[in-house]
């Protein structure tokens, strides 16, 4: 156990060094989403109640899942460097190589995510709803940021060039958290859109987010559950893909 601890660790210290050297992609999906909630504000609130906390929660869901690119990223510049083999025969596991690999990339969506909510308490105005509320927001958080990096891991390892991988992101992240609510509540939806909505990890992203705020245990463990579980089955699939033939280099 301690040796696999070192394994990680030192995976995680070399991947953070390679994260701060590259801060543009953090920053970009951390000052659009607060420009967009400063300007977006008003308008939510005039159209409904409540639409301080839907504008910050939509904000967030969209650009934590653009930052699945980041999170792909890390690992698929392994396969495109050909150094992911390098490191297959080495005596650190599979797990251990994702591990090591994508936890300074986890800490990246809990500091955006940390950082949004913190700005949209207090300059959009979206505050947490009495004490238990940051103890949830910090669980969902906490989930949320896992399941992205569960499925961005899944993503790299199943695209074949970094143009593969930021079409996926960015088709993909605003297909499903706008499908999930993100831009407009899936009240407004059109009737025959309404089913389809909890199809997207975005809707419960943005359920438990929400719910979360307003302090609702059930509401935001139950969206809790089904995000962990597709958290789980997307990390198992990157893991067996990642350590047997299909994760070989072979990319063009």
């Amino acid at each position: 156990m301690t040796d696999s601890l070192l394994r990680i660790a030192a995976l995680a210290r070399h991947n953070a060094v390679l994260r701060r050297r590259d801060p543009g992609q953090f920053l970009s999906y951390l000052v659009m989403p607060m420009l967009l909630m400063s300007v977006l504000a008003p308008v939510f609130r005039r159209a409904a109640a409540g639409g301080s906390a839907q504008v910050v929660t939509g904000m967030l869901v969209i650009y934590s899942t653009l930052a699945l690119s980041i999170v792909g990223t890390a690992t698929l510049a392994e396969r495109v460097w050909h150094t992911w083999d390098r490191l297959r025969v080495t005596r650190a596991g599979g797990a251990e190589l994702l591990l090591g690999k994508t936890l300074p990339a986890y800490a990246v969506l809990l500091l955006q995510q940390a950082a949004l909510l913190t700005y949209g308490a207090v300059v959009v105005g979206a505050r947490p709803h009495g004490p238990a509320a940051y103890g949830l927001l910090a669980v969902a958080v906490a989930v949320w940021s896992a399941t992205l990096l569960a499925v961005g891991n899944a993503l790299a390892a199943v695209v074949r060039s970094f143009g593969e991988l930021g079409a996926a992101c960015d088709i993909g992240a605003l297909a499903f958290a706008t499908l999930g609510g993100a831009l407009v509540p899936t009240s407004m939806f059109p009737a025959w859109l309404r089913p389809a909505a909890p199809a997207s990890p975005g809707y419960w992203a943005l359920s438990m987010l929400q719910a979360a705020m307003r302090g609702d245990v059930h509401r935001t463990l139950v969206p809790a559950a089904v995000l962990l579980i597709a958290g789980l089955a997307a990390g198992a699939f990157a893991v067996r893909r990642l350590t047997r033939a299909q994760g070989r280099t072979t990319l063009l």
